[in-house]
C-alpha cells in the first residue's frame, strides 16, 4: 500500500512538472508577443520580484525552507560564490525571454536540444571534463541534427538564434562556475530548487532590475501592465513560482534518470501545443531532424541500454503489481531543478 501510494505521488509530481513547465513557457509566450507586452526583460525581473516575496512568506509560515536553517553561509560567502552565479542566471533568463520576440516555441524548444552539446564543451574550455570519443560522435551527432533542422525553420531570425544560444551559453557556464566555485563539502551545494531560489532570486531581481534600467525602463509605461492586465502579469509570475515549488518536489520523489526520460515526451508536447496555439508551421526536414537529436540527446544522457532496462522493469512493474514500482529508482543521482 505505501509503495503504490508513493508511485501515485510521484506520477502526480512528473504530470504536475509537465504542465506547470509547458504553461510556464506557453504562457510567457502569449504575453509577450499576442498580448504585445514586450518587455523580456522586466519580464523575468517580475517573476524574480514575485519569487523573493513569495519565499520570504513562505519561510516564515511553512516548512518547506527549513533547509536553510542548516546552511552556514556569511554575506561574504554568499557574495563571493553565489553572485557570479546570479549574473549568469539572470543573463540566461533574459535571453531566454529575448528569444520569444523573435522564434517559435517549437523551433526554440528544438534547439534547447543543443543545451548538452554547449554545457560539455563548454566544461571542456573550463578543463572540469575530459573530452572522449563517445562523447564526440554525440556532440557530431546533435549538432549536425540540430543544423538540419534549422534549415526547415520557415521564419528563422538571426537574432532569435543569437538569444538562444546565448542563453544556453550561460546556463552552461553557470553550470560549471556552480562546480568550480563550490566545492563537494560546501553548505551552498546542497541547496535544494526553493532554498536556492530563496537565496538566488533577490541577487537575480537586482541584477536585472540595473539591465532593466538601461535597456527598458525608458520605453517602459504603467498603460502596458494595465493594457496586459495586473491579474494576468500576478497569475504568470505565480505559476512560474508554482513551478519552482513543483521542481523541488520532483526531485524529493524521483531521479535524475526519471527526470531525463520524461523531459523528452515533455518537450514533444510542449511543440504540440505550440503548434496548436498559434498556428506555427514545422517542416517535416524539422520533424526528422528533431526526432534524431532526441534520440542523439537520451543516448548520451543515459544510454540506450540503460532506458530499455529501466522503462522495460517499469513496464513489468506497472503491470504485475498494479501500478508499482515504475522507472523511478531511489539509488540514481538526483536531478537538478528547472529554474524559471
Amino acid at each position: 500500500m505505501i509503495e503504490t501510494s508513493r508511485s501515485w505521488s510521484t506520477a502526480f509530481c512528473v504530470v504536475s512538472w509537465i504542465f506547470w513547465s509547458n504553461i510556464t513557457i506557453l504562457f510567457n509566450k502569449w504575453i509577450i508577443e499576442t498580448a504585445q507586452f514586450k518587455f523580456p526583460v522586466i519580464l523575468p525581473t517580475w517573476h524574480l520580484i514575485f519569487a523573493t516575496l513569495a519565499t520570504q512568506v513562505l519561510a516564515r509560515t511553512t516548512t518547506l525552507l527549513d533547509g536553510r536553517k542548516n546552511l552556514k553561509l556569511t554575506p561574504g560567502l554568499l557574495f563571493r560564490t553565489l553572485g557570479p552565479i546570479a549574473v549568469l542566471n539572470s543573463g540566461s533568463l533574459i535571453c531566454s525571454n529575448m528569444v520569444y520576440l523573435y522564434l517559435s516555441v517549437p523551433f526554440s524548444q528544438m534547439l534547447k536540444a543543443t543545451g548538452p552539446v554547449i554545457t560539455l564543451l563548454t566544461s571542456w574550455l573550463w578543463a572540469v571534463s575530459t573530452p572522449s570519443k563517445t562523447a564526440l560522435i554525440n556532440i557530431l551527432i546533435l549538432t549536425a541534427s540540430i543544423a538540419f533542422t534549422t534549415t526547415g525553420e520557415l521564419h528563422f531570425s538571426w537574432p532569435g538564434l543569437g538569444f538562444q544560444l546565448a542563453a544556453l551559453a550561460f546556463d552552461a557556464n553557470r553550470l560549471i562556475l556552480i562546480q568550480i566555485l563550490l566545492a563537494d563539502d560546501d553548505p551552498a551545494r546542497s541547496m535544494d530548487p526553493l532554498v536556492s531560489l530563496y537565496y538566488y532570486a533577490p541577487m537575480c531581481a537586482a541584477i536585472n532590475a540595473v539591465v532593466v534600467w538601461f535597456t527598458e525602463w525608458e520605453a517602459f509605461s504603467w498603460e502596458a501592465v494595465l493594457q496586459t492586465g495586473v491579474g494576468v502579469l500576478v497569475l504568470n509570475a505565480a505559476g512560474g513560482f508554482i513551478l519552482n515549488v513543483v521542481v523541488f518536489l520532483l526531485i524529493r520523489q524521483t531521479s535524475g534518470l526519471t527526470t531525463t526520460l520524461v523531459s523528452i515526451p515533455k518537450n514533444i508536447l510542449l511543440v504540440f501545443a505550440a503548434v496548436l496555439i498559434w498556428d506555427t508551421p514545422v517542416t517535416t526536414r524539422q520533424v526528422i531532424g528533431y526526432a534524431v537529436a532526441l534520440a542523439a540527446l537520451l543516448n548520451y544522457s543515459v544510454g540506450l541500454g540503460t532506458i530499455a532496462h529501466r522503462v522495460g522493469g517499469g513496464i513489468r512493474g506497472w503491470i504485475g503489481m498494479g501500478g508499482k514500482g515504475g522507472i523511478t529508482d531511489g539509488r540514481e543521482r538526483k536531478g537538478d531543478g528547472e529554474a524559471v
